[in-house]
């Protein structure tokens, strides 16, 4: 059965419209958690325009699981996970104007720094993941910089949703495999386009965010996330 992690930062998107003190991101991961996730995700992007500094080191805090920090590959970034210590990172490519991630890392073209923060990162007792395509290229290129993980970016499969998105992704889980990767997927994933994937021997955890929380609006957040987990078991 392959792990479940939530993402929470539209838990703190909603917080951030109003400047209030809630909903509170910490009090959803600890539902999360009650509910079953097994690690909680949130990424501290550069502009701050969800989750915040004080939401990451409270997260470190308190969760009974894992944290897993999703961040850009930036000195300041990498000072701040060395810092509060999450139990992995992801290394995300972020552009300031786009809603959401619009597509995975280029790790062919900046393997030195990658290799460098990675090195940083481990050092820390920090497990690393690159946020990449699924490209074959792509996952040799993430084995080089000596990452533990990749996360296949799964966007293109959910927007298209044809066989032939699908298959990319098996055969980049097939590759990560055979390079001794652990396999995460991730992005886009919803209740529905989940289902060709949810019980692959190879995928080692999900890592789901904007279709739990909008399902959470709707039958509460943890039902939201026994919903999902029901699907992968």
């Amino acid at each position: 059965m392959a792990l479940l992690g939530v993402n929470i930062d539209h838990v703190a998107t909603l917080r951030q419209l109003r400047g209030t003190k809630f909903p509170d991101p910490v009090t959803a991961a600890s539902l999360c958690e009650l509910a079953g996730a097994h690690s909680i995700t949130v990424h501290l992007r550069e502009d701050r325009r969800h989750i915040q500094d004080r939401d990451v080191k409270l997260l470190r805090e308190t969760i009974q699981t894992r944290l897993n920090l999703e961040m850009a590959l930036t000195e300041e970034m990498v000072n701040i996970a060395c810092e509060i210590r999450p139990d992995s990172v992801c290394l995300v490519p972020e552009k300031r104007q786009e809603v959401t991630t619009e597509g995975g890392l280029e790790v062919q073209g900046c393997l030195k720094p990658i290799q460098d923060a990675v090195i940083r990162l481990n050092e820390r007792g920090i497990q690393v993941s690159l946020f990449i395509d699924p490209d074959q290229k792509q996952i040799e290129a993430s084995k080089k910089t000596g990452a533990q993980m990749v996360e296949l970016h799964t966007g293109r499969y959910c927007n298209h949703r044809s066989q032939k998105e699908l298959k990319t992704i098996l055969d980049s889980i097939h590759t990560a495999k055979e390079l001794n990767l652990v396999c995460n997927a991730g992005h886009g994933l919803d209740y529905v386009n989940i289902r060709p994937l949810a019980k692959h021997p190879d995928i080692h955890e999900f890592n789901i965010g904007h279709s739990i929380i909008c399902r959470a609006v709707l039958v509460g957040l943890g039902q939201a996330v026994r919903e999902m987990l029901s699907l992968l078991t």
